[in-house]
């Protein structure tokens, strides 16, 4: 992912935002052919200090779940539009329009595992953390009948994470003048998509303080 130097965070709370905002991550490898193979798919997170690993699985007859060694996951988070015209110094520096948004990429090695205890557990797991999600209790439960067959058309993956790689462009690169008005302007369009990304820009102002004017 090209990140300018500007928007490179190295601070993994914003790492554990992404995820916490959206866990369903596209996941690349390389097939036999050499071309690349891609899986969108919901993962289960875990961070321990700057040790990082995604959990989750594929159905078996997906070609991606034969593939085990280097593999990389893209992370996607708030993302819109920034017009030229909601800059206050639009004319007087030549302003043109531009993209903002947040994500990751992760780069790490894939360990796949199919022994029916471990992927009971990944299930239950999976389904205990969505469940909350959604304020409901469904349980996988590997003893019912209707429930075990599952367990034979997966195969399950461990990545552990060894590049970490955070983009935030989030305008720190404008005059604090520039940054304010686009988060009212994206503020005034109302739609969710518009007020989550003014959201990420207020709180990187927050905890970054003003940056210096560009």
């Amino acid at each position: 992912m090209f990140a300018q130097r500007a928007f490179v965070e190295t601070d993994l709370l914003w790492l554990d935002r992404l995820l916490a905002r959206d866990p369903f991550v596209t996941l690349l490898t390389t097939g036999d052919d050499g071309l690349p193979e891609l899986t969108r798919m919901p993962v289960l997170y875990r961070r321990d200090g700057d040790k990082v690993e995604l959990i989750g699985h594929w159905a078996k007859a997906n070609k991606q779940s034969r593939h085990g060694g280097r593999a990389k996951v893209l992370v996607n988070g708030p993302q819109g539009y920034v017009s030229a015209s909601w800059y206050p110094d639009k004319e007087s520096a030549a302003r043109v329009p531009t993209w903002n948004y947040a994500a990751a990429e992760l780069i790490g090695e894939l360990h796949r595992f199919d022994d029916t205890v471990a992927l009971a557990q990944l299930l239950s797991d999976t389904s205990n953390f969505f469940e909350a999600s959604v304020s409901q209790d469904w349980q996988f439960d590997a003893s019912l009948d209707d429930h075990a067959p599952s367990l034979r058309a997966i195969v399950g993956f461990r990545l552990d994470v060894q590049q970490i790689q955070i983009k935030l462009k989030l305008s720190q690169n404008h005059p604090q003048a520039n940054q304010l008005a686009v988060i009212e302007a994206l503020q005034a369009l109302d739609t969710p998509d518009a007020r989550e990304l003014a959201q990420w820009m207020q709180l990187y102002r927050s905890e970054h303080g003003d940056q210096p004017d560009a």
